[in-house]
C-alpha cells in the first residue's frame, strides 16, 4: 500500500547526518544498474518529490543541483524509497545520456577494483 503521509512528514522522518545530508543511491529503472551515488539535503529531496527531476546537494560547490540541468543528461524519477534506517534514499530513474560527469554510462563504469 502506498504511503499516504505528506511529503513534509516523510522528509521530517528521514535521518540526515551532522551536515544535513544523506546519501542517495541512483538506479536505472529499466536495467536496474546502479548509476551513481549522490547526496541530498531536505530541500533537494523536497524538490525531487515535487518536480520528478533528480535533485541533489553538491558538497564541493555547496549548492543544490538538478541532474542534467547543464549537461542534458537528465534523470526523471520514477520512485523514491528509503532504507530501513531512514538514512539513505534510493532514486529509481529514467536516465537520459551518461550518468557520470566524466561521460561514462555510470559512475562505476570501468572503475572496477577487483
Amino acid at each position: 500500500m502506498p504511503d499516504t503521509r505528506s511529503a513534509e512528514t516523510q522528509i521530517d522522518a528521514l535521518v540526515f547526518d551532522e551536515r544535513g545530508l544523506l546519501p542517495v543511491v541512483v538506479q536505472e529503472a529499466t536495467t536496474r544498474e546502479v548509476l551513481m551515488l549522490a547526496w541530498a539535503n531536505a530541500d533537494a529531496v523536497r524538490r525531487t518529490l515535487e518536480t520528478g527531476r533528480a535533485t541533489y546537494w553538491s558538497r564541493s560547490r555547496g549548492e543544490i543541483w538538478v541532474k542534467g540541468e547543464t549537461s542534458g543528461h537528465a534523470q526523471h524519477v520514477r520512485s523514491v524509497a528509503t532504507d530501513c534506517d531512514g538514512d539513505t534514499l534510493l532514486y529509481v530513474v529514467d536516465q537520459t545520456g551518461a550518468a557520470c560527469h566524466t561521460g561514462t554510462a555510470t559512475c562505476f563504469t570501468g572503475r572496477e577494483l577487483a
